[in-house]
């Protein structure tokens, strides 16, 4: 079984990685841009049997800073 991670900084605070794509882009002639948020990806192998409520309890306890980064869970 295999669960996808995405976790993101909650809105509200600062990306400087994100500012600083944001800004290169600009540089190289993308001037559509007007935010960027940056992120993580998380590919898990579980065992079989392996619920959504324990993989929130990994996110909770290592895999996200939940004080300031958000996280969706995909099963699949």
């Amino acid at each position: 079984m295999k669960a996808r991670v995405h976790v993101m900084l909650k809105n509200g605070v600062l990306d400087p990685q994100g500012e600083a794509v944001r800004h290169a882009l600009g540089a190289m002639g993308f001037d559509g841009v007007e935010g960027v948020r940056q992120g993580k990806v998380i590919d898990l192998e579980l065992a079989e049997g392996t619920t959504e409520a324990q993989v929130a309890e990994m996110c909770e306890k290592l895999l996200a800073n939940t004080v300031i980064e958000r996280y969706e869970i995909e099963l699949g």
